[in-house]
């Protein structure tokens, strides 16, 4: 069996700590610590995160949607790959690095979808673009950390309190969706979704779509 080969090690800005890029052969990998964030063999649930959204702003005029967490592009794949010609996706990527990564070593990963002309990046951290507008997105998809229980950085939990719902309450419009990536189910997660106004459905998906894999959950929950 091939060996893994450090490719690089980036800071996760603010109290998060380090990720380093490995690869084996055409095989990619992402690590905190000990702990796999992310591998290039495995995209169902987050291209399913990006699919079913679009369902559920489908027929919008102009739509808007922003994406948290560029990790290794599958979810922005396979958004571009529905939406129209006329939509806007802008990416919140935290760590500078991850964007280099795409353009670099990942680069054939990605595929070309960070030239996209609807495709806005920006690097930065994801709940302070969502706190700064109001009525600007019709999805918000949030692929970031662990899902509501955080691991690399904890203060991502606040995108995830009840004034953090509020906060990408506030960012949709009407009708629109926040749909959440999650590597387990959260009881109290889907309550506080519900108690801050959002009519929330919850998925069970595999990790590497119809071939199986782990179990993750995404919630998609519309703003009434």
């Amino acid at each position: 069996m091939l060996p893994w080969i450090e490719l690089d090690r980036a800071h996760v800005p603010g109290d998060g700590g380090e990720l380093r890029l490995k690869q084996r052969g055409q095989e990619f990998s992402i690590m905190l610590g000990a702990n796999e964030l992310m591998n290039s063999r495995l995209s169902g649930s987050e291209e399913a995160l990006a699919t079913l959204s679009c369902e559920r702003i489908s027929g919008r005029a102009s739509q808007a949607m922003l994406i948290g967490g560029l990790g290794m592009g599958f979810t922005l794949r396979a958004a571009l790959g529905v939406l129209p010609p006329d939509a806007r996706v802008t990416v919140a990527e935290l760590v500078p690095a991850v964007v280099d990564w795409a353009r670099g070593p990942m680069a054939e990963l990605h595929k070309g979808t960070l030239e996209d002309t609807r495709v806005d990046i920006h690097v930065g951290d994801v709940g302070e673009l969502i706190r700064s507008k109001k009525a600007a997105y019709d999805a918000i998809l949030l692929d970031v950390d662990n899902g509501p229980d955080g691991l690399s950085r904890p203060s991502n939990d606040s995108l995830y309190d009840a004034a953090g719902l509020i906060a990408a309450k506030t960012a949709l419009r009407p009708g629109g969706v926040l749909a959440v990536w999650s590597s387990a189910p959260d009881t109290a997660f889907t309550r506080r979704l519900r108690q801050a106004g959002f009519a929330t459905d919850e998925v069970n998906v595999r990790a590497n779509g119809k071939r199986g894999g782990a179990r993750h959950t995404l919630w998609l929950a519309k703003k009434a």
